[in-house]
């Protein structure tokens, strides 16, 4: 056969980048084994009498290679790296934190990491480095990966502002640390002197229903033990533990890492007593830094969550913070196509802040429903809902009534709607439904969640209609379903359904359906029952 020289090139290419891709592999695993070496090493040797150093956001190595440069001055055997992450570059004190850990131990390396580079540049001290991680296409990927920088057996993590007034802190860390052995417990923490109260959480990590849940830890006699910590503290971690995250660094800081701990199980034991000062504080010296601080927080905070798939977080103070879709944004999915969402397809469930807009517009629909005379119910899927969970279904993306026609001239919001939409004045867009003969009530102009409502007209009987949708629900009924309507929970609300609610969902969807669920359509997507 002919080879043509176009297939050639392309054969050429394809080969090329096989080699790269095999060489950085392999430079990569050289470099984690290298670095199992080094901590087998060191955990036969005893530590430095002199004792270790730390701090947050900056890299420091106590006791072996630096892996951050290094120098012929440093001694061999570190086994700590202190890293300071958490910095505001229109002021920080980033500089004071590696001349308190350089002046207890000049041999140390001392890394500070930072997204972009600083400005105005950071003043550090001889023996301290800058670590900017955005790439630069000028140089090697590992210049900008931190991994390829840490060498030692422990990272410890430290706040800006922090000092190191006990140089044998780190090794009483490391102790506690090598204490637990293989258990759950993977993170020790020292409270930060003169600072906030740090406090120990418990955080549930739910990303199928894209939600975090903080709780209080109680205390131990020796310490708390907990998965999230929220306040100042220096944190001392494995670093093939630390580097094993997906998101080692991100920020904030303490937000990322303990959202990716908890999710592997891993615990943060708290110690009781301070091992380091803060002789800084408050942090930024005016009151329009601290603004500028408490802004950027929010907003890598938002950030973080959002690329985590995060959109609710219940704080332990009983607060909630969102993260997700709005009045004034679009949802959180498109289009749905073989009435299956996209979020189904990521083994997650419909997110809370749609079923929170989603239950906002149904209490308003209904409202106005039932005080223009339309006589409504709970239709579908919903009904099925307000049976299972008294709310709505947890992977639903809509909401589903029945209305009598006969009633429609009776809302002002529905009898004139032949002649296009009416966005009314808190904003809901009522609509008739371009799709079939039947109305809808979305949430926003820009927010699409929506309530559709189905007319419906007896006819000897029988509940029926002109048009017809192709889903299997949407099927004539006895009309004796509808009288009388019963009250029933949902979606925070009392809302009115058919009187004989088995026989009417049995009718809509078959025998056994309130006790099997299953996703809309399980030819594209079942639901793993097992998971429930």
């Amino acid at each position: 056969m002919r080879v043509s020289l176009c297939q050639g090139l392309l054969s050429g290419a394809i080969l090329l980048n096989l080699l790269i891709l095999y060489f950085v592999s392999r430079a990569q695993q050289q470099m984690m084994e290298k670095r199992k070496e080094l901590g087998r090493g060191t955990r036969r040797s005893a530590l430095p009498a002199s004792g270790l150093g730390g701090g947050l956001g900056v890299l420091v190595g106590v006791g072996g290679d630096l892996g951050v440069g290094g120098g012929e001055g440093h001694s061999r055997g570190q086994r700590v790296t202190v890293l300071l992450r958490e910095f505001e570059s229109f002021e920080n004190y980033v500089g004071d934190v590696a001349n308190s850990f350089l002046r207890q131990r000049p041999e140390l390396p001392f890394l500070a990491v930072a997204d972009t580079s600083p400005y105005p540049p950071l003043l550090l001290p001889e023996g301290a480095r800058l670590l900017v991680l955005s790439p630069s296409p000028d140089q090697p990927p590992q210049a900008h990966r931190p991994e390829f920088h840490v060498q030692t057996e422990f990272v410890l993590l430290v706040p800006d502002g922090v000092e190191l007034e006990q140089p044998r802190a780190i090794e009483r860390l490391i102790r506690e640390l090598e204490g637990e052995g293989g258990g759950p417990v993977r993170l020790v923490a020292s409270p930060v002197l003169a600072r906030s109260a740090v406090q120990c959480l418990h955080l549930r990590v739910n990303l199928r229903e894209w939600t975090g849940t903080y709780s209080p830890a109680a205390s131990g006699s020796s310490g708390s033990v907990c998965t999230a910590l929220q306040g100042d503290a220096v944190v001392l971690i494995r670093t093939e533990d630390l580097f094993n995250l997906s998101v080692p660094l991100g920020r904030p800081l303490f937000s990322s890492l303990f959202v990716q701990t908890a999710l592997r199980g891993w615990k943060v034991k708290l110690l009781e007593s301070p091992c380091f000062a803060a002789n800084h504080r408050p942090l930024f010296s005016s009151a329009h830094n601290q603004w500028k601080a408490d802004t950027r927080l929010k907003e890598t905070t938002g950030k973080l969550m959002r690329s985590f798939g995060l959109k609710r977080l219940l704080l332990s103070d009983g607060k909630e913070q969102w993260y997700g879709c709005s009045k004034e944004t679009p949802r959180c999915f498109g289009t749905v196509q073989d009435d299956t969402p996209d979020y189904l397809y990521l083994d997650r469930w419909t997110p809370p802040c749609c079923l929170r807009a989603l239950r906002e517009t149904t209490k308003y629909v209904i409202n106005i429903l039932e005080t223009s005379g339309v006589r409504y119910w709970l239709e579908g899927g919903s009904l099925l809902g307000a049976v299972r969970h008294q709310d709505i279904i947890p992977w639903d993306y809509d909401v589903d009534l029945g209305i009598y026609l006969e009633d429609i001239p009776n809302c002002d919001h529905l009898k004139n709607l032949d002649s296009g939409s009416l966005v009314d004045a808190n904003g809901y867009v009522w609509e008739r439904a371009v799709e079939g003969d039947f109305y809808r009530v979305q949430y926003s102009e820009a927010n699409h969640l929506h309530v559709d409502l189905w007319p419906f007209y007896p006819r000897n009987g029988v509940m029926t209609k002109d048009t017809w949708t192709e889903h299997k629900q949407d099927v004539e009924f006895p009309e004796h379903f509808l009288q009388p309507l019963v009250p029933m929970s949902f979606a925070g609300i009392t809302a009115y359904g058919p009187n004989n609610h088995r026989a009417f969902l049995e009718l809509k969807f078959g025998e056994g359906v309130i006790e099997n669920p299953q996703y809309p359509n399980p030819t594209k997507k079942r639901l793993d029952r097992s998971k429930l």
